[in-house]
């Protein structure tokens, strides 16, 4: 149950404290008074979209307050929990929404709270939807769609068929999904051949080669050493004879290895004098060892070293052949062979493409299997909750002032869609001895407006819907195009549905606003010339107040002495009839 509402800058309401009870509450008030602006502030509240344009002028920002009582056991208990929210002492939820206006007065930010914590604005619809149901001019317009009215009929069957309806979608989702690639396997066909053929192409040539790891670079290497031999040899050997002497030439006098045993000899011999000399020694001792290991090296570098022109030649064909490859596929060998790799991977894809297709083929006869298991099932449900929905919405008819009038739900075979394979329609028969007509063409707007109203009142009410009821209705001028007794009707039904469930509703039929628990009032004043809506401006009208606000609706003038008298029958009437 919404417990009130506080609007700060909103239309033209300045600030405004909407208090809301049990039972029936009635909104009525002059046309542009704001009574709008108070279904616009309960609208934010329940997730709707945010128009920063209702910003009230030269405001930076809109604030909605709203506090809700939840009972212990409701399912958005545990959504707002889900998102931090905390429950005040009495065991309300506070709501709250602000709208920036933006620099340029159409672009702004949204905020929403539960529970004193910042939450996505989804989080504020899905409490909604186990919270409030509202209905407007606007919902009167949409059940003249065969589409709404499957909903409608969907919501009446109750929760079971709503599981097979949601396994039908999910079947046909999949099943659009698949053939749509399907239909790409099948129209890329060729593509995919002559994709297929290139790797062929390339793997063979690459396997022909066959590369191996690090392979370019070892080669590049070779061949820089067979391609300067003599100029390798002579360095060796020169490097050689300064290091352990030219046995050829017998000059040892200048090996370097001699020099340094020199050294090291006369180091030693003096070491036992001074120790500092003893250490140097050692250090020249392992110099020694160095260049004797050098030496050692470059002399199995010599012996190894040769001037082969046939093996030059042989590296530089390999090296000609792996240049074919890594100018096609890669800038190294490295490189080509993570492509042969990649290229084998999807040649497998490619050759596999015909096993998919079949796979696919298989998928869909499957798919197309269940959903017309699912379809049926979908549409015998509807079938048999169709003629309930009409039962219980002609009974509800009969207590809005249409007796004789009829409503039948026709559920024909259609095109197989996201919703199953069913057309729903919704014919009215408006008085005995009348055509059935669809709502779309043959209602007028009061008869639309009580066919709405029984609708929403037989998937809340009726004992074998399945539908689940709200703690509260919201109904925005569902009484527009009515008048009279169907007007008192009207009132009678809400006031029937407001015994178990809170009812809101802005009416400017005083008929109707004659059967509510409490009466507000909404009035604009004028400051500085501009309309506005201040916290006096929403009041609770009572005793002759109420009266007096009857008689304002019924004749446009609230001093009227005959309206007076009309006001207060009307009010007599409403507590007989309750």
């Amino acid at each position: 149950m919404i417990e009130e509402i506080r609007i700060d800058n909103l239309g033209v309401i300045t600030r405004a404290h909407v208090e809301l009870g049990p039972g029936l509450t009635v909104l009525s008030g002059e046309t542009g008074a704001g009574k709008t602006m108070v279904l616009t502030a309960l609208s934010l509240l329940l997730g709707g979209k945010a128009d920063p344009a209702t910003v009230r002028l030269g405001a930076a920002s809109a604030a909605v307050e709203g506090r809700v009582l939840l009972p212990a056991d409701a399912p958005a208990l545990e959504r707002a929990a889900e998102a931090g929210a905390e429950l005040d002492e009495d065991g309300s939820l506070l709501l709250v929404r602000t709208v920036g206006a933006g620099s340029d007065g159409t672009t702004g930010r949204s905020r929403a709270y539960v529970g004193g914590r910042s939450v996505p604005q989804a989080v504020l619809a899905d409490l909604a939807e186990a919270l409030v149901t509202v209905h407007g001019q606007a919902d009167q317009a949409r059940l003249r769609s065969p589409a709404h009215q499957r909903d409608a009929l969907d919501a009446f069957v109750g929760a079971e068929h709503r599981d097979t309806l949601a396994r039908y979608r999910s079947a046909w989702t999949e099943r659009n999904r698949a053939a749509a690639e399907l239909d790409d396997l099948v129209a890329r066909t060729q593509e995919r051949a002559r994709e297929a053929e290139l790797l062929r192409l390339g793997l063979a040539e690459i396997e022909r080669v066959e590369p191996q790891p690090g392979e370019d670079v070892a080669l590049a290497e070779e061949s820089e050493r067979l391609a300067h031999a003599e100029d390798l040899r002579a360095a060796a050997a020169g490097a050689h004879g300064a290091l352990a002497g030219d046995a050829d030439t017998a000059d040892e006098a200048l090996a370097a290895a001699d020099v340094v045993e020199r050294a090291r000899r006369l180091l030693e011999q003096a070491g036992g004098h001074d120790p500092s000399l003893a250490t140097l020694a050692t250090r020249v001792a392992e110099a020694g060892y160095l260049l004797a290991d050098v030496a050692a090296e470059l002399a199995s570098y010599l012996d190894g070293l040769q001037a082969d022109p046939l093996r030059l030649e042989a590296v530089q064909q390999r090296r000609a052949e792996l240049g074919t490859l890594t100018r096609s596929y890669g800038a190294d060998v490295a490189q080509v062979l993570a492509w042969a790799d990649d290229a084998g991977r999807r040649l497998l894809d490619l050759e596999g493409g015909d096993q998919h297709v079949e796979d696919l083929r298989g998928r869909l006869a499957e798919l197309d299997e269940q959903l017309g298991s699912l379809a049926a099932e979908v549409t015998r449900a509807r079938t048999d909750a169709a003629e309930r929905l009409a039962r219980a919405v002609s009974a509800e008819l009969a207590g809005l002032a249409m007796a004789g009038a009829e409503l039948r739900v026709a559920v024909e075979p259609g095109e197989p869609g996201p919703s199953g394979a069913d057309r729903v329609e919704m014919l009215l028969v408006p008085h005995a001895g009348a055509p059935a007509r669809p709502l779309g063409k043959g209602a007028s707007g009061g008869e639309l407006s009580r066919v709405m109203l029984a609708i929403e009142v037989s998937l809340a009410t009726a004992p074998d819907s399945g539908a689940t009821r709200p703690g509260t209705f919201v109904f925005d001028e569902v009484d527009a195009g009515v008048g009279g007794r169907a007007a008192i009707e009207i009132g009678r039904r809400l006031a029937d549905v407001a015994r178990t469930s809170q009812v809101l509703v802005v009416t400017h039929l005083a008929q109707v606003a004659a059967f509510a628990d409490r009466h507000l009032v909404v009035t604009k004043s004028s400051a500085g010339g501009v309309d506005v809506v201040t916290e006096s401006d929403v009041r609770l009208v009572t005793g002759e107040d109420r009266v007096r606000e009857l008689a304002r609706m019924l004749s446009g003038q609230d001093d009227s002495a005959a309206a007076r008298t009309h006001a207060a029958e009307l009010l007599d009437l409403s507590a007989v009839g309750r």
